[in-house]
């Protein structure tokens, strides 16, 4: 008798439980996005261009260095920062500056940022400048989109197919 009534109350706890978790995974409404709106990501990791010039080291100096870093060449190991401007027709909605990862400075620089905009024909332009050598922007790319509600475009960036993806 006593062992029914605690697999009684099992099955009812369970059944509260469920109902709990069956509740509230439809409440609150979640949404993703509103509904004439369209999703923007900028999403990628790229690891700037050196920082410094590469040397050539004189014999003097290999001589001085331990047999195995007698490296001929000298190059800094940090990286420049990369900078990004997003701009939709015309008005810019993101300009950055990401900063080289690792403790050397020496890694990619990452970033990753949504931006809802209106559902409709725009113009996208987007410029990214990766080394500190060269002036003004090393990479730049301007096209027209036509969003749908509800749809997501991706700017990417790809050195081996020519830069600036966008998708």
């Amino acid at each position: 008798m006593r062992r029914a009534a605690s697999i009684a109350g099992q099955v009812v706890l369970y059944a509260l439980f469920a109902a709990t978790i069956g509740a509230f995974s439809n409440y609150p409404r979640y949404q993703h996005l509103p509904a004439d709106h369209a999703l923007l990501k900028l999403s990628f990791s790229h690891p700037g261009q050196l920082k410094g010039e590469c040397r050539k080291r004189t014999p003097e100096e290999l001589a001085s260095l331990p047999p195995n870093m007698r490296a001929p060449m000298d190059c800094p190991r940090e990286r420049s920062p990369v900078a990004v401007d997003l701009a939709l027709d015309g008005v810019v909605i993101s300009s950055r500056v990401i900063a080289p990862s690792g403790v050397r400075k020496d890694g990619p620089s990452t970033v990753y940022a949504r931006f809802p905009v209106p559902a409709g024909e725009h113009r996208l332009s987007v410029k990214l400048d990766d080394s500190v050598r060269e002036p003004g922007f090393n990479y730049a790319r301007d096209i027209a989109l036509k969003l749908d509600p509800g749809q997501v475009v991706v700017v990417d960036f790809n050195a081996e197919q020519g830069g600036i993806v966008i998708r």
